[in-house]
């Protein structure tokens, strides 16, 4: 006969008790501990349960709530606990039969119903505990989404960054508490924004407006948005490598001589599971290949300063591989000796005595290879003629 799980995880919103369902009632009802930041706690009238304030940072909380094992205990959670909130994260630390949960309306819901805004026409962003450089890859005019946020200090914050990346037309319908007696909506600018005061818990909904540069969503990004010193892959060339690497859900990448960063992030870009490995021998260029993640919002990727195939030892293992620099002999060989059947690699190159080696290895293992030469209009003269750029050998093959 199967236990009942010993630990319960219960959405609650401002409207505390007069908002749960009759079953999260008897669930606190019967629960030896409750636990949950202070403003959830505050939320409840007493039940003679112990209560436990979770800690800050929030991974501090885990070990606290392991001690409960066996008591029948409550966790308190905003709204729908698995929709940027503390579900996922409780769910990973113990067995499945060992907790349930019951969500309660989720903020985005209530927003949505305030708003008047279509639910599945919205982006929705969980910011309370990440960067606002996620906004940027989806920043557009007449892009709307709902943002949770992490304090009503972070109104000005977001106002400050939407000017900054030219989107300072956009307006923002301040939520606060929603759902119980302080609930407060109000649409203002950015500049009333950055003037106001706010109170938490605090949602925004975001109608962008401006003239700042959007992010195109087909691969071949604009090379404008890169920081670097010259060592990038071209938009047109990065379009088609992105072709090959054909990134596909959950799947894990290693970007060999990263230079920009232009080729992980861009494939970062492509879906939300996707996950990136750069690997750079030149520090000042590791440290560039991180600016440019942290600024477009892809902190899902790890930068490893170091020379490959030396700084691949230790590293999970990949699903695509992407040589952009540091292409021999020895890497190739390294590559084929450690990394598992279905492996795909796409290596580019330049020079010639690359190129031979590509050609050498294709040869060996099979494989696709293409040259891509392109050639960009310019000044000749009083006229116009074709200038063209170095010509590049791609190599694809799966192991």
């Amino acid at each position: 006969m199967t236990e009942a799980p010993w630990l319960t995880v219960v959405g609650l919103g401002e409207d505390g008790l007069d908002g749960l369902s009759p079953a999260s009632r008897q669930v606190l009802d019967r629960a030896e501990v409750i636990m949950g930041p202070p403003r959830h706690l505050s939320l409840l009238p007493e039940t003679g349960a112990e209560r436990v304030e979770w800690p800050v940072p929030f991974s501090e909380g885990i070990p606290i709530l392991t001690g409960f094992r066996g008591r029948h205990t409550v966790v308190l959670a905003s709204g729908d606990p698995f929709w940027f909130g503390a579900g996922s994260v409780i769910a990973r630390h113990f067995k499945a039969g060992e907790w349930t949960a019951l969500p309660g309306q989720s903020t985005f819901s209530l927003a949505a119903a305030r708003l008047a805004w279509p639910l599945e026409d919205i982006l929705t962003f969980g910011l309370h505990a990440a960067p606002l450089t996620r906004l940027r890859p989806h920043l557009a005019r007449g892009l709307r989404a709902i943002l949770l946020l992490r304090n009503g200090a972070a109104v000005a914050e977001l106002a400050t960054y939407l000017n900054e990346t030219g989107f300072a037309d956009s307006s923002l319908h301040i939520l606060e508490a929603l759902g119980g007696p302080r609930e407060r909506t109000q649409k203002i600018s950015l500049t009333e924004a950055l003037l106001g005061s706010f109170a938490h818990p605090i949602c925004v909904g975001l109608e962008v407006a401006g003239p700042g540069q959007a992010v195109p969503k087909a691969s071949g990004k604009p090379d404008e948005i890169f920081e670097t010193d010259g060592q990038i892959t071209k938009r047109p060339v990065r379009a088609l490598t992105l072709s090959a690497l054909a990134p596909q859900r959950g799947e894990h990448l290693w970007d060999i001589g990263g230079g920009t960063g232009s080729i992980s992030i861009e494939w970062l870009m492509s879906d939300p599971s996707l996950t990136a490995t750069s690997i750079e021998p030149l520090a000042d260029r590791a440290d560039r290949i991180r600016r440019n993640a942290d600024a477009l919002g892809q902190d899902r990727l790890e930068v490893v300063h170091g020379t490959a195939p030396e700084a691949l030892d230790g590293l999970a293992l990949p699903n695509v591989v992407f040589i952009g620099g540091g292409l021999s002999e020895a890497l190739l060989g390294w590559l084929t000796e450690h990394l598992p059947a279905g492996t795909r690699i796409v290596a580019n190159s330049v020079t010639l005595e690359s190129e031979a080696l590509l050609a050498q290895w294709q040869e060996k293992l099979g494989g696709d290879l293409l040259r891509i030469e392109l050639a960009q209009a310019a000044p000749l003269g009083p006229r116009r003629g074709w200038k063209s750029a170095y010509p590049v050998v791609q190599w694809s093959v799966t192991l």
